[in-house]
């Protein structure tokens, strides 16, 4: 009998197992308990992840205007000082690989790592969500340079980065839902 016969023969099986099943069984057992080795129908699995997030959402306290969480102060911080380096390097003369950086390649880095500085110091959703995708993009550039790292120098370097880029993230998810996101809804 082939593989795809057998699949069949197997789903017939089990189909009419649950046929034969009384009507009383379902209800006889918790909502959250398993049978079979089965796992919780979607359902009560929704409500209860829902209900855990509902109570997550309650312990949270909205910032209060002009106030902004720590790990946003320092990101807002950590991007001005980014901005600031990108131009100090170009006006000093830096080279990448060996050929000077015309000012589009330079321009475009520092006004977004700017206006991020600018939206994080004043709190902005959307300047917390586009650090931590640049935050992300570090993570996951740190981690392709493990694999080609060539001393242990290297590996320690991005080990650290993965470490503090992680701990922002981690950090400004919570930060991101005290700001919470403008209401799109139009003023009555």
């Amino acid at each position: 009998m082939g593989s795809r016969e057998r699949k069949r023969a197997e789903r017939r099986k089990r189909k009419r197992r649950g046929a034969g099943r009384s009507a009383d069984e379902p209800a006889a057992r918790p909502a959250d308990a398993p049978t079979n080795g089965e796992s919780p129908s979607m359902g009560d699995l929704a409500s209860r992840v829902e209900a855990k997030n509902q109570a997550a959402r309650d312990t949270l306290e909205p910032l209060p205007e002009g106030e902004r969480p720590t790990v946003v102060t320092l990101g807002a911080i950590v991007a001005g000082l980014i901005c600031l380096s990108i131009l100090v390097a170009y006006a000093a003369g830096a080279e990448v690989e060996g050929e000077r950086p015309n000012v589009a390649q330079v321009a475009a880095p520092a006004l977004l790592m700017g206006i991020m500085a600018w939206g994080m110091w004043r709190a902005r959703y959307w300047a917390v969500l586009g650090f931590q995708v640049v935050v992300l993009f570090l993570m996951i550039a740190a981690a392709l340079g493990l694999v080609r790292a060539g001393s242990s120098v290297q590996v320690i370097g991005n080990v650290i980065l993965i470490a503090i880029s992680g701990a922002f993230f981690y950090f400004m998810v919570k930060a991101l839902a005290r700001i919470q996101m403008p209401d799109r809804r139009p003023p009555e």
